[in-house]
């Protein structure tokens, strides 16, 4: 799948895992690794056996991955709705809209991989807000996932 949206040296870039390079993977392992793992000091099995069955999607400056999520087809995670997760930006770019920006193509990508359907996600609490602004309803009570307090929400 080609570049979908392109501005100077910032661009999206957004594939299926079998499209990806060796690269990219390991890009997107490295930003993975550091938020997740790293600074949210969380121990937990990132490569779980639903990278290859998903599409990544990358933002990139010149050759630096500032942004990532991967976008998990229906039936992987949840049974009946498409999911997105693994959203993330590097450090030293938060608080600057990038979260807003990779939200709105997540969106946007969704859309057009796999229209009309239900996307359910497992968002950490705190984040609630954030989703609630792109029509995300909290569904039932909070939980314990990976040691960090999440909630499933859904958009219908």
């Amino acid at each position: 799948m080609p570049n979908i949206s392109e501005n100077n040296t910032e661009k999206f870039i957004i594939k299926h895992f079998n499209e990806l390079s060796a690269k990219e993977i390991y890009a997107m392992l490295q930003l993975r690794e550091a938020v997740f793992q790293i600074e949210q000091n969380c121990l937990y099995i990132d490569i779980d056996d639903k990278d290859q069955h998903c599409y990544h999607l990358m933002y990139f400056q010149e050759d630096i991955l500032l942004g990532y999520a991967r976008i998990v087809p229906k039936g992987i995670s949840y049974k009946n709705a498409v999911s997105f997760g693994r959203l993330c930006t590097a450090n030293q770019f938060r608080n600057k809209g990038l979260g807003y920006v990779l939200m709105n193509e997540i969106m946007q990508q969704i859309q057009a991989l796999y229209p009309n359907e239900t996307i359910t996600i497992s968002a950490q609490t705190y984040l609630v807000p954030f989703y609630s602004q792109y029509g995300f309803k909290t569904v039932g009570q909070a939980y314990l996932e990976d040691q960090l307090p999440h909630i499933k929400m859904e958009k219908e």
